[in-house]
């Protein structure tokens, strides 16, 4: 069995989608399925490891913007909603002084964790920051079983990391455009989310 995991930068994933829908002359990318999305790259990992992949778990990395309008904050809020009823299990941070804070640290230790606690064989961070790099080295000398790739978001292609983690690849914008939630979403509850306007 080849059971992967993602790990994911929420912030450095959205400024991507800001770019993508920017240069798509504001296509749709910010209303993002990410478990459609995350399945869409289970082959990556199956042709990696040289078995079937099986999704295990979505782990979603984000900081509320409260440096930001209540708009903003508003819409933030509504799309976790949607991503934790769909099943995306969410982690909060904090901004301080208008920067992010934790999120680097809480999926490096999510990382540790998939890796010791033997949740997953491979595991996918959608990510192009290097200051990951350490929890990557440290998992990949302390787990050689275990295998770590990088999904490089739209225009945040690395080297680094592409040699750090062979077999990374870059997530194309055009792939955001065709992995959105509905309009309306319908969650498992029933409950009925619109997405917003200016989205």
């Amino acid at each position: 069995m080849n059971r992967t995991a993602y790990l994911v930068d929420g912030f450095n994933l959205y400024h991507s989608l800001v770019d993508a829908q920017r240069d798509s002359h504001g296509v749709t990318a910010k209303w993002l399925d990410l478990t459609a999305l995350c399945m869409r790259f289970l082959k990556t990992s199956a042709e990696l490891r040289g078995e079937p992949a099986t999704l295990v778990g979505i782990y979603y990395f984000s900081a509320m913007p409260t440096h930001r309008s209540a708009d903003q904050q508003a819409r933030h809020a509504l799309y976790m909603r949607c991503l934790v009823g769909t099943g995306v299990h969410a982690s909060l941070s904090q901004f301080k002084r208008h920067k992010e804070k934790e999120t680097d640290v809480a999926m490096a230790s999510k990382l540790f964790e998939v890796c010791y606690e033997d949740l997953a064989d491979c595991a996918v961070l959608v990510t192009g920051d290097t200051d990951l790099s350490p929890a990557v080295r440290t998992c990949q000398r302390l787990f050689p079983t275990k295998t770590m790739i990088f999904a490089l978001p739209y225009r945040r292609a690395n080297d680094e990391l592409r040699r750090l983690a062979p077999g990374s690849f870059k997530i194309r914008a055009k792939t955001y455009f065709a992995n959105q939630f509905p309009d309306p979403l319908i969650l498992p509850d029933g409950i009925v989310i619109a997405k917003p306007g200016s989205w």
